[in-house]
């Protein structure tokens, strides 16, 4: 059984930055993806960010040059360091790990419960 659990999210005003944390427990393979993935009152879940196990980073358009995803594999966290909020920012956060069991060939995909972002003044 895989457990990911958030942290970090609150109010911030416009420009601000917060950073979130997600650590993951359990059984997990080397091979994985963990990501943060955002959704907005009405709106669709969404990808964020995401990372390998080997570091390589992949982020929305609408957040480039303004999000930072990193990872600390020794301690199975992941984070999102977030600056220059902008309103538009605004939804519950929620962090993803997706697990590749090489042996059977197959991905397991977990979600945490979620951490509201609220940017306003």
């Amino acid at each position: 059984q895989v457990q990911v659990v958030e942290s970090g999210g609150g109010l911030v005003q416009p420009g601000g930055s917060l950073r979130l944390s997600c650590e993951v427990s359990g059984t997990i393979f080397s091979n994985n993806v963990m990501g943060w993935f955002r959704q907005a009152p009405g709106k669709e879940r969404e990808l964020t960010a995401t990372i390998t196990s080997g570091g390589s980073t992949n982020y929305a358009d609408s957040v480039k040059g303004r999000f930072i995803i990193s990872r600390d594999n020794a301690k199975n966290t992941v984070y999102l360091q977030m600056n220059s909020l902008k309103p538009e920012d605004t939804a519950v956060y929620y962090c993803n790990i997706k697990i590749h069991q090489v042996a059977i060939m197959r991905w397991d995909n977990y979600w945490g419960q979620g951490t509201q972002v609220t940017v306003s003044r």
